[in-house]
């Protein structure tokens, strides 16, 4: 069977990207716990995949963050 992947792209509205509200499956619409993997493609920007438990489906989330220093 055939990987089918999508890229979403977001913005994080908070700091820390695990305090954003998590995906839902654009197929089945079933909620997402936990990505699969993760990835810093930048200093900047995260890379999510998620596989959906329900159907199957795969997909790819950005997200933006900013730096903030801890003074």
């Amino acid at each position: 069977m055939a990987a089918v992947a999508e890229v979403l792209s977001t913005v994080a509205s908070r700091p820390d990207p695990r305090g954003s509200e998590l995906p839902t499956c654009p197929v089945c619409a079933d909620s997402m716990v936990a990505a699969e993997a993760s990835a810093y493609l930048s200093d900047q920007v995260i890379s999510y995949l998620w596989s959906c438990d329900t159907c199957g489906y795969g997909f790819v989330t950005k997200h933006s963050v900013k730096k903030f220093s801890c003074n």
